[in-house]
């Protein structure tokens, strides 16, 4: 093969990988549409006034905090006023740094409890646990440092209850979200996990653990995270829901059974994204055993959490999530191409690899051959103009898509000015936000690959959405 064969070749395979990445995500927005219609067809009466059923299984919620005494009083307040028939709220402080624990104590009266602890699955030593005066369903665990898996494997082995919710504590939960999120669970028995959507607090007002006005940031960085969230994490999983080949759960709002959990062996310790890991490893386990199962995604339990405001805490979740993402596929690999491992085997493992494992490589390999090429004189201005065309044209394709399907199916921005910044941020995050995030994937990759030492860096919390009466 001649130089100019192998550069023509490079150009036609890097073309051909972006236009397979963005079909293959159109696709999944079909899926999503499709789901999306019989979700609000079978829901249509939830706009009317709900009352319980009596048949709703109680819940304990798991609230993992370290070092969040900014936002920690209004996310629990937030839990406290779900309106749900029975549950319980157990916060776990993981060895915070800060006035987290005192300000829990302080906030809800809290006092030294005597509780049997059973521990079934393995954790980090418990300082003390204490019960508020002031709420009967509130408690505190005090434990020495292990990260959030170790955390909310502790927090599971104090639950009470069948099923558990585990919630960031910098989130606010829409009241009626714990009651929506478990409905998989009474629609079908065999349910093990339920996610739902996940949205940014950034501009929006909370006094009182009340979500009291829904805003757009005044920055441009959780702004163009808002239409990612939307495109990835609220139309993305709700495409995977039909085929039961949901592969991440966020650890920000997400409900599983109890049961199925300690059976798996709990959060793994040593995973940074060890939400991911977790329903990567339910599959692989059920699969493999032939249990019948299903794990959902449910797209109106709305959860509002925190976006970075800064480059520098951008990168570290993204690093993060990308070196999580990365772990949960090595450590169930075996699930990939299993001769029961169905679609989840067969087509949502390829997916993840192919698409969102190995795409940080892929994409800013192109980026900067195509770039470099153009340079030097080795690649047309022709092939370049294509180039982009394909990967920004589908990118904004694909962000604007996303933006109709939230604004036809649950309109949570309303004011015509927020739509249109919105539609404009859906078009300039194609322009540089989306190749940095790249580029930071690309980092978190090589960690991985390398074995560098595994850190969660400092995730600072503005909490300037958090109105304190």
């Amino acid at each position: 093969m001649t130089f100019a064969q192998a550069l023509y070749a490079t150009e036609v395979a890097f073309i051909l990988y972006f236009i397979a990445i963005n079909c293959a995500y159109v696709l999944l927005d079909l899926f999503a549409l499709a789901a999306m219609k019989r979700h609000l067809d079978q829901h249509t009466l939830d706009q009317f006034p709900q009352s319980y059923s009596g048949l709703e299984p109680p819940i304990s919620v798991l609230v993992p905090a370290h070092d969040e005494e900014v936002t920690i009083t209004a996310s629990v307040r937030s839990i406290l006023q779900l309106e749900y028939l029975e549950y319980e709220v157990i916060v776990i402080n993981d060895g915070s740094r800060d006035a987290t624990l005192q300000v829990l104590i302080d906030e809800f009266r809290m006092v030294p409890f005597p509780q049997a602890y059973r521990q079934q699955l393995a954790c980090g030593p418990i300082r003390g646990i204490y019960r508020s005066t002031k709420f009967e369903n509130l408690r505190l665990i005090d434990k020495e440092n292990g990260g959030k898996s170790d955390a909310l494997n502790a927090g599971i082995n104090a639950a009470r209850f069948p099923l558990f919710c585990a919630v960031d504590a910098d989130s606010i939960l829409q009241r009626d979200s714990l009651r929506r999120i478990v409905d998989p669970f009474l629609e079908d028995p065999q349910t093990i996990a339920s996610g739902g959507t996940v949205r940014i607090a950034n501009g929006c007002r909370v006094e009182g653990g009340f979500l009291t006005e829904i805003g757009l940031p005044g920055k441009l960085l959780p702004a163009f995270q808002i239409v990612e969230y939307l495109r990835g994490f609220l139309f993305g999983r709700l495409g995977w829901t039909s085929l039961n080949a949901v592969m991440v759960i966020s650890g920000a709002f997400g409900v599983f059974r109890r049961q199925a959990v300690i059976e798996a062996g709990g959060y793994r310790n040593e995973c940074m994204g060890e939400d991911m890991e977790l329903v990567v490893r339910l599959h692989r386990l059920h699969r493999e055993s032939g249990r019948p199962y299903r794990i959902s995604f449910v797209p109106d339990p709305i959860c509002w959490t925190e976006a970075p405001e800064s480059l520098e805490v951008l990168k570290n979740q993204r690093v993060r999530w990308q070196r999580g993402l990365s772990e949960s596929l090595a450590l169930n690999r075996e699930l990939l191409f299993h001769r029961r491992g169905g679609v989840v085997g067969w087509v949502a493992m390829p997916f993840m690899v192919l698409f969102e494992w190995i795409s940080p490589i892929v994409e800013f390999t192109g980026y900067v051959f195509m770039l470099a090429g153009f340079a030097l004189g080795l690649v047309a201005f022709e092939v370049l103009a294509l180039f982009f065309m394909v990967a920004l044209g589908f990118g904004m394709l694909l962000s604007v898509s996303a933006l109709l399907l939230e604004e036809m199916s649950f309109h949570i921005y309303p004011k015509p000015r927020q739509l249109l910044a919105l539609l404009a941020v859906a078009v300039l995050e194609n322009f540089g936000y989306r190749q940095l995030v790249t580029f930071y994937r690309l980092i978190g990759m090589w960690r991985w690959a390398t074995g560098s030492k595994s850190s969660w860096g400092t995730m600072t919390r503005a909490g300037s959405w958090n109105g304190r009466p």
